[in-house]
């Protein structure tokens, strides 16, 4: 009841207050390379949060180590730069001890799939309410240009002068496979689709992770070139769109297909295809396979999906956790302190007198 009431009193007192775009941004200097992929991404995020009905100061952002980073700064709002890859964990104790706040965690591919790969697929095991984005540039940037747990294979970096031999993570296939009720992905230069997918992310109940493409222009400039192309990007990549058929390309005349278990890229009116015969998406599916197999799409054969991959409502680690305390504190016959440490397996130590 006490977190009914909290929420109530923060959606009266921001609906008592108009806020705009500009009261989300600090008094701090950005500083970010010139082209940062990762401007763009906190200008969509000032731009949102006023619309989300919620008291600025009940807005708390959570980072770890690396240029994204930096966003708690830029951010007028409560915020830690805490440590390498541990934000979701220092997020989810927040979120447990202040269940009213919306917490968000900022990372990027280093920061969350590196050090913090563990906190990070626990945090979507547990289905904590958090709004994880990683901004992935799949280069150590802040550390001046070292591959990442995201680099390609082949990658010549720093550390990898003759090519990076390592297998890349998948986030969103990582997410997805430990358990992820919200997964989406978009690009930082597609500003409407950003500030789209930012939306459902923030309105979803539960973990939702959004993986955003950010180019790094000192270290990793172009990677994502094909997908933010202008010539390129329609063949390039498939917009993501619940109970609709995946349809792309310049003029929208290619499609996916399934054959048998494998996804196939077709052209629709080749060999009697129609829109009819393409794979229709439903990101709020009972099992998740659809949307592992989509996360795992890539070019050249396969256009790279972009949207709402999975969006699934269920209790919330924190919702789960007051119920088992309300249980607890309800349950007939509550024990002791005392009791409870002399039950079980216990033994009484002889104190004869001393020899």
């Amino acid at each position: 009841m006490n977190d009914i009431i909290n929420i109530a009193a923060i959606q009266a007192g921001a609906d008592a207050v108009s806020l705009t775009k500009k009261d989300f941004e600090s008094d701090q200097d950005v500083r970010w390379c010139p082209g940062c992929g990762d401007y763009t991404v906190l200008a969509q995020v000032q731009k949102l949060l006023p619309t989300l009905g919620i008291a600025r100061e009940n807005f708390a952002f959570i980072s770890g180590i690396g240029c994204s980073s930096r966003f708690p700064y830029y951010m007028e709002t409560y915020g830690m730069h805490s440590i390498h890859g541990r934000a979701p964990a220092i997020a989810s104790g927040l979120k447990l001890a202040r269940p009213d706040l919306s917490v968000w965690v900022v990372t990027g591919d280093g920061d969350a799939l590196a050090i913090g790969g563990n906190h990070f697929i626990h945090a979507m095991r547990r289905n904590v309410d958090l709004k994880i984005i990683l901004l992935n540039n799949r280069i150590y940037g802040l550390t001046k240009g070292q591959y990442s747990p995201t680099s390609e294979m082949g990658k010549k970096t720093k550390t990898t002068p003759l090519g990076s031999i390592d297998r890349p993570f998948n986030p969103l296939a990582l997410a997805l496979g430990a358990g992820a009720t919200f997964v989406a992905r978009s690009v930082d230069t597609d500003v409407a689709h950003l500030q789209s997918v930012l939306a459902r992310a923030a309105r979803h109940k539960g973990t939702a992770f959004v993986e955003i493409y950010q180019n790094c222009v000192v270290f990793n400039d172009g990677a994502y070139t094909k997908l933010t192309g202008k010539e390129t990007r329609a063949d390039a990549r498939v917009l993501l769109e619940h109970g609709k058929p995946l349809v792309f390309g310049k003029e929208r005349n290619r499609g996916i297909v399934m054959r048998g278990m494998d996804a196939q890229a077709v052209t629709l009116g080749e060999n009697g295809i129609t829109e009819a015969d393409l794979l229709v998406h439903d990101e709020a599916a009972d099992q998740s396979s659809l949307a592992f197999m989509l996360a795992q799409f890539e070019g050249p054969d396969l256009p790279v999906p972009l949207g709402v991959f999975r969006a699934v409502e269920t209790p919330t680690y924190q919702e789960r956790n007051t119920q088992q305390a309300a249980d607890a504190r309800n349950a007939k016959g509550r024990g002791n302190l005392a009791s409870l440490l002399n039950s079980g397996d216990t033994w009484t130590i002889d104190q004869g007198e001393a020899k």
